[in-house]
């Protein structure tokens, strides 16, 4: 029989499947990229146990569990573990503490032939050690950053390099103002263990020099942690050039040809096609504010009408003339503010070429 376990190292970066049997709503608020919800209780179960143990004790309280999850409904959750134990021998399952939920697990799929290891130290032990790997990383490792105007494609330049770190990737959202997805973004515990894992495995390879996108320390709703924040604004920066033209048309197939596909593809064909255009102008309205009312407006004007035809026949001629007016009057002068500020960082100016090769040479593990 397998033991339980305490090495989280090795079950991170193996990518061990795990069986969370904490409950829905606390699964929900964050858990592990390999983990599983199968819960021990439901939401409502947990309550009801919660509020026993708080009026009448443990014992009571595991009285009334055993009640609640009993006969058919015992039966059935036991099934469920049991079937993902046959289909993944080398994994474990966890609670909170790895206290009585997962000992209870534990011992009812024992009873059911089938043992099967446990992590010792639960959720709140194998978060601890992410965190911890985070704030490690960011006391111990060299990170350069990669800067540009918008639409310069700094993610591709990520995706050629073995030693990058992709926030925005794990947090599923580009970063900027049009930043959405069609898919949700994980929730910020979610997004830190993805994260620390990442890093970890970068590390355990040998890296201690990684390259991210330079990027505020909010990405959609999920925050990067802020040791690792800090670590990045007095990091070193390389900056990567391209044509107005070019970026123009990377930000027509990433933010609206790709994009549009994507809702369309998560949502179905009409469906998905109104979100995206919705989706499109409410991020326009999100920056009324900082554009001025009168440029909005006429930023709205254009947009509509170039969804409109876009949505009609699939033409996007139309979106280059609101992509083109948005960089002139408010990314690009954005940046050159930020360019002005952060210029004695800066390493190297190139364009994509030239940037990963610099990186290469200047990160080699």
């Amino acid at each position: 029989m397998r033991q339980d376990s305490a090495d989280y190292r090795e079950i991170f970066l193996h990518d061990l499947p795990l069986i969370d049997t904490r409950a829905p709503v606390e699964f929900n608020k964050g858990s592990f990229p390999n983990a599983v919800s199968l819960p021990l209780m439901t939401d409502s179960e947990r309550q009801q146990v919660g509020t026993c143990y708080k009026q009448q004790g443990q014992q009571a309280a595991i009285a009334l569990g055993h009640e609640l999850v009993g006969g058919k409904v015992k039966e059935a959750r036991v099934d469920a573990w049991a079937e993902f134990a046959r289909t993944h021998p080398d994994g474990y399952l966890f609670c909170f503490r790895g206290g009585l939920r997962s000992q209870i697990t534990q011992q009812w799929l024992y009873d059911a032939g089938i043992p099967y290891p446990r992590i010792t130290g639960g959720y709140k032990a194998m978060r601890h050690f992410l965190i911890e790997e985070i704030e490690r990383a960011a006391r111990e490792c060299d990170f350069t950053l990669v800067g540009g105007m918008t639409g310069t494609g700094k993610t591709e330049v990520l995706a050629q390099l073995d030693n990058a770190v992709d926030l925005e990737g794990h947090a599923n959202h580009r970063g900027s103002s049009f930043g959405k997805k069609a898919s949700p973004q994980p929730p910020q515990i979610g997004f830190e263990n993805a994260l620390a894992i990442d890093v970890l495995k970068q590390r355990h390879s040998g890296s201690n020099r990684f390259v991210l996108e330079d990027e505020s320390r909010l990405i959609g709703r999920c925050s990067v942690p802020l040791s690792l924040h800090r670590a990045m604004q007095t990091s070193p920066l390389v900056w990567l050039e391209d044509s107005r033209e070019s970026r123009i048309e990377r930000i027509l197939k990433d933010y609206v040809i790709d994009l549009c596909t994507e809702f369309e593809n998560t949502f179905g064909g009409e469906i998905g096609a109104q979100k995206f255009a919705e989706t499109l102008r409410n991020n326009l309205a999100n920056i009324t504010r900082r554009l001025g009312g009168e440029r909005y407006q006429k930023l709205d004007t254009i947009m509509h009408s170039a969804l409109t035809q876009q949505l009609r026949d699939g033409t996007v001629d139309q979106h280059r003339e609101w992509i083109a007016a948005l960089l002139h009057d408010y990314y690009d002068p954005m940046y050159d503010y930020q360019l002005e500020k952060n210029g004695s960082r800066i390493l190297f100016r190139g364009n994509q070429q030239e940037v990963v090769a610099f990186l290469r040479e200047h990160c080699r593990i």
